[in-house]
């Protein structure tokens, strides 16, 4: 870890408000560069709008109800609160280790460099692909909203290899303008960020009243299943839609050193943005399962809660209400873009990354790492082309990315459950910046902690699972029913090959020891 004095108080533009908040970062062995600007409701934004309940949902809907049927509803409250249980441990190493890159931070210190850098480079390779399966989703809802934007023509469902390839091509406008956004100011990405999730939140408020108000049927429906594999296996497969959704509630952590009172507000933010995208994804998928015209004309497994909007609500307000879905979506992808710039950055000022020092630097004009924003956009955006090959790939990039997020958060419950099992663990010890105690699980720690990894795991593995009839209905292309173990195997053997080469240097990391706040 590099360890730099802090900046002095004059030297930084917001040093009048931050007080003592650089002096604590330079306990870590850090000093205040990226720029101090966000309150609790950008804090709660910046994970609210990663998980993104309308670009998500709207995404995965018609893949969960075509192979889960409508008792895919029930996978949605069970993965709720598996990741709650993930997100209290979280809340309570946000509360010690308010950092940037905060899976690789936290996973480095329970355990050993070498581990973390794995957790790190594992999650920031998940972020990217996470970029671009949400850039992806602009397919879903652009083209129902009007026909211009099916640019190459033909079929605009992303199954078929026209609307496949336009997914690329929207995609790739819309990376570049998430990374435009990302080189700016971080007041200007704030901004657009909470406008963005205040109109989501709206948005899916709205959408949800209305589906419920214009039901065609009970809540019998979610007691049905479809698929071949059995109601266990419909079930076990139609969960990917809500795995994938609730993902990313980590980013209030990510943007720490950007945050006013992290030790206290990241926990709440932490367990806030997850638990209302939770519930209202639930509510969405609800009420898209009662709304919908028909449950058998192939439409709702084919084009999903577009379907039932534009179909059951009338064109206008139909339309309207996908207009903010997708306002949702780029908004997503710029929130999931800078918290894997975020973390790009964070293990390159340990100088652990190839080019390190390029994607270390931070403008001292906007507070922002302009590099890793540009390596990320770039990435997200290669990926996006594989659509390109094939309309598989869209599901094949959708499971990859969170097979790999939910390996990376084990990475984390993991070593935090050896801690508390060795009792390395003081989890009454420290204050937050008003003097209350820290966020803290109690005695309910290690049962909630055990829980997270074990069902964390059970995720990784059930994603990865290579199911043909899945990943690669048609047949022929067996590389994307082994997709998620493929490019998993790459990413840790490129991993490895790098750092067998890399010069060797010590990265110094503090005990984990829980910090009284000094801010």
């Amino acid at each position: 870890m590099t360890a730099t004095a802090p900046p002095s108080p004059s030297s930084h533009p917001d040093a009048a408000v931050q007080g003592s908040e650089p002096a604590a970062l330079a306990g870590f062995g850090y000093r205040q560069e990226l720029h101090r600007n966000l309150g609790r409701y950008a804090s709660f934004a910046a994970g609210f709008s990663f998980i993104s309940v309308l670009t998500t949902v709207f995404q995965f809907f018609a893949f969960g109800y075509a192979v889960g049927g409508g008792a895919f509803f029930w996978t949605w409250p069970v993965v709720l609160v598996g990741q709650l249980l993930v997100a209290a441990c979280f809340a309570e190493l946000a509360a010690r280790y308010p950092l940037s890159g905060a899976i690789y931070q936290w996973s480095t210190r329970l355990s050993r460099p070498a581990f973390g850098w794995y957790a790190g480079w594992i999650m920031v390779i998940g972020q990217v692909v996470v970029v671009a399966a949400a850039a992806l989703a602009l397919q879903v809802v652009l083209p129902a909203v009007w026909s211009g934007f099916q640019i190459l023509g033909g079929d605009p469902a992303p199954t078929t290899s026209s609307g496949a390839a336009n997914a690329a091509i929207l995609a790739v406008l819309l990376l570049v303008m998430t990374t435009v956004v990302n080189v700016l100011d971080n007041k200007v990405l704030s901004a657009v960020n909470r406008i963005g999730v205040t109109a989501e939140i709206v948005g899916a408020v709205l959408i949800v009243l209305l589906l419920l108000t214009h039901s065609e049927r009970g809540a019998g429906v979610t007691l049905h299943t479809g698929g071949n594999g059995g109601a266990l296996g419909a079930l076990l497969v139609g969960g990917f839609a809500a795995a994938y959704v609730l993902i990313g509630f980590d980013s209030a952590g990510e943007m720490s050193e950007e945050t006013h009172h992290p030790r206290r507000t990241a926990p709440r933010t932490i367990l806030t943005s997850l638990l209302a995208a939770g519930v209202l994804a639930t509510l969405l998928v609800l009420g898209g399962l009662l709304a919908a015209p028909s449950l058998t004309d192939g439409r709702l497994a084919g084009e999903g809660l577009s379907y039932v909007l534009t179909s059951n609500l009338g064109s206008g307000v139909g339309k309207s209400l996908l207009v903010d879905v997708a306002v949702a979506i780029a908004v997503a992808t710029l929130a999931i873009q800078t918290s894997a710039t975020r973390m790009l950055f964070s293990m390159a000022r340990d100088g652990v990354l190839p080019a390190s020092r390029t994607l270390a630097k931070v403008s001292p004009r906007t507070g922002m790492p302009h590099a890793p924003a540009l390596v990320v956009g770039v990435a997200a955006a290669c990926l996006c082309l594989l659509n390109l090959a094939s309309p598989e790939a869209f599901l094949a990039i959708g499971t990859t990315c969170i097979a790999m997020l939910y390996l990376a958060y084990a990475m984390v419950t993991g070593p935090m459950l050896v801690r508390r099992l060795r009792g390395g663990w003081d989890a009454g010890a420290g204050t937050d910046e008003t003097g209350a105690p820290l966020f803290s699980l109690g005695r309910w720690g290690l049962p909630v902690n055990a829980l997270a990894l074990v069902y964390g795991l059970f995720m990784a593995v059930n994603l990865a699972w290579p199911r043909a009839a899945v990943y690669d209905p048609a047949g022929g292309h067996w590389y994307f029913q082994w997709f998620t173990a493929l490019f998993l195997g790459v990413t840790v053997l490129v991993g490895s090959a790098y750092r067998a080469l890399r010069p060797r240097r010590p990265v110094p990391v503090p005990p984990l020891t829980p910090v009284s706040s000094a801010m």
